[in-house]
């Protein structure tokens, strides 16, 4: 399995416990932005990002091209 898959696939499961998460229990913007340790949304935005940011660069590397740093 290619790293842009696997990226792909961490990013959905990821999607997945948030709505199971959120249709449980709601989601406190606070909770989603700042939630305490031992939350099972902490750090979640963070790592949602890294891991995006990755998949991008992955992509691009996989084509040959680059993204545009503003």
């Amino acid at each position: 399995m290619s790293e842009r898959t696997e990226l792909i696939n961490k990013l959905l499961e990821m999607q997945k416990k948030f709505i199971e998460y959120e249709h449980e229990h709601g989601v406190d913007p606070q909770d989603y932005y700042m939630a305490p340790e031992g939350h099972p949304l902490h750090n979640y935005r963070q790592q949602y990002m890294e891991l995006a940011t990755k998949l991008v660069d992955v992509s691009h590397e996989e084509k040959g091209s680059h993204r545009l740093m503003v």
